[in-house]
């Protein structure tokens, strides 16, 4: 499975982004995506992640409420739309995939991780 995350950029506090993740050479239909950041000097971290169908997300805590998961199978691509960014959202954001359909916030269960987009929130 290849996995390619875009979608970073440069914006102020307030401001909003939304992360794209394209999959390509997966052979089965039935896997997850989550999304995961990484500050300077910190641990990776679970942000969001989405069923295969759609029909279950999970969230930080951080994210609820600003942040949403959302997946059109027909493109293979996950999306994270994210509002009301703040610094303290700067980091590298990372897609993963898993197999199985649980949307799990656990990073040691996401086989697959694509290069990881930048996004920095300016204060």
């Amino acid at each position: 499975v290849q996995l390619q995350a875009s979608g970073g950029g440069l914006v102020q506090t307030g401001g909003s982004l939304r992360l794209s993740c394209a999959a390509s050479g997966h052979s089965s239909s039935l896997y997850a995506t989550g999304w995961f950041r990484q500050a300077p000097g910190k641990e990776r971290e679970f942000v969001a992640a989405i069923t295969w169908t759609g029909g279950s997300t999970n969230y930080a805590d951080f994210a609820k409420g600003r942040f949403t998961i959302s997946r059109d199978n027909a493109e293979n691509t996950v999306y994270l739309q994210m509002n009301s960014l703040e610094p303290e959202d700067t980091a590298l954001y990372y897609c993963a995939v898993k197999s199985g359909s649980y949307a799990s916030f656990l990073r040691h269960s996401y086989a697959y991780w694509g290069q990881g987009t930048l996004v920095t929130v300016s204060s």
